[in-house]
């Protein structure tokens, strides 16, 4: 099974409306577990994930076919009980007794003393003991030197989630290389997050579709985002978040009998690489953390998908067309009051207050 490294993101599932589309939940359910694949990855904090993933997967399939991932973020939580309380939320919202795979979530410079301060480590590994939590770890979105400090401090962590793909893997926002050599030298697997970027590696800039279209035509673009990560040494599983069954069937069709990229294969990602070194886009992945706090209910990932299409690809009418939707449905980037609170929770350490200062400007 070490080939079957392909996992279900949950964050991103198809919708029917404003609810998650449970028919074509469970068919794509259905597909990845037909294919051999186990590994499932949802959270606390992904709005129905962990009730929809109950109805499409755990009611319908015995237990022990696959392994479920959730987590607890404690960085919204006012008080450590409170924290601690979500594991319960969640096995209620699962309707499980454990889970395989519990993660501390998204812990960066600006919250994980928080995680020390709730001693939610001492809390997991005294679940762990009591076998309602298999496997420990946690999800990380900063620097190098502080995913060390966290490894030294936490050798019981069995796991870490990184955020790796072709395109982050040298920012300097994001580290990907320099994270994934660390959690290596420490000896741990890797769960790998956005390996397609939040979907934008898989409508890449034309200059890169040019490459991998004249390397292969048949393969999507998303199957080379996902190959890169999936070729990595000491990788449990690379999620992809898929929200249709043609999706899904896509990343089957090159998954399931798996092969890393070859040499040849190797050079088009590096020239892709290069390419994306003079990008000017905003890094946004879609995750939505920004949102959630936001006082004036700003569609910040929106705004920042529309102001792409000026910025990568020229298409300035079309951006100007998405922002005057977003401006119809509510409020805008100029409705920003600089509070700050959306880059407190950013994995991706954007200055938002300030790029939304530019998309007011940009996109009117």
């Amino acid at each position: 099974m070490a080939d079957k490294k392909l996992g279900f993101g949950l964050m991103r599932l198809p919708r029917k409306g404003i609810s998650i589309d449970i028919e074509q939940t469970s068919e794509m359910v259905d597909l990845f577990l037909d294919a051999g694949f186990t590994y499932f990855d949802t959270a606390y904090v992904y709005p129905g994930s962990e009730k929809a993933i109950r109805k499409a997967l755990i009611e319908r399939h015995p237990r022990d076919s696959f392994t479920i991932a959730t987590k607890l973020f404690a960085a919204s939580m006012p008080t450590e009980k409170m924290a601690k309380k979500e594991l319960k939320t969640s096995l209620d919202r699962l309707g499980t007794d454990y889970v395989d795979y519990y993660l501390l979530h998204s812990l960066m410079s600006s919250n994980y003393r928080k995680y020390e301060k709730y001693h939610l480590w001492d809390f997991v590994n005294e679940q762990k003991k009591k076998g309602v939590i298999r496997h420990v770890g946690f999800s990380f979105h900063d620097g190098p030197e502080l995913l060390e400090e966290i490894l030294n401090a936490h050798p019981e962590a069995e796991f870490v989630q990184l955020q790796i793909n072709y395109a982050d893997w040298e920012n300097p926002s994001v580290e990907s290389r320099a994270n994934y050599e660390v959690a290596r030298k420490y000896g741990k697997q890797i769960v790998i997050m956005e390996p397609v970027k939040g979907g934008a590696l898989a409508s890449p800039k034309p200059e890169i579709q040019k490459l991998m279209k004249d390397k292969n035509p048949d393969l999507s673009y998303a199957s080379w985002a996902i190959r890169f990560a999936a070729g990595l040494d000491g990788v449990l599983a690379v999620l992809s978040g898929m929200s249709s069954t043609e999706q899904m069937k896509d990343n089957l069709s090159y998954m399931k009998d798996f092969r890393p990229l070859d040499e040849s294969e190797m050079e088009v990602i590096r020239k892709a690489q290069k390419i994306l070194g003079t990008s000017r886009a905003i890094g946004c992945t879609a995750c939505s953390y920004c949102t959630k706090g936001c006082p004036k209910e700003i569609p910040i990932p929106q705004i920042f998908k529309a102001a792409n299409l000026r910025i990568e690809q020229g298409r300035i009418n079309d951006a100007k067309q998405a922002y005057a939707k977003i401006l119809a449905r509510g409020n805008g980037a100029d409705a920003c009051i600089a509070c700050g609170q959306c880059e407190s929770v950013c994995p991706q350490h954007l200055e938002i207050v300030s790029l939304l200062k530019q998309c007011a400007k940009e996109l009117v």
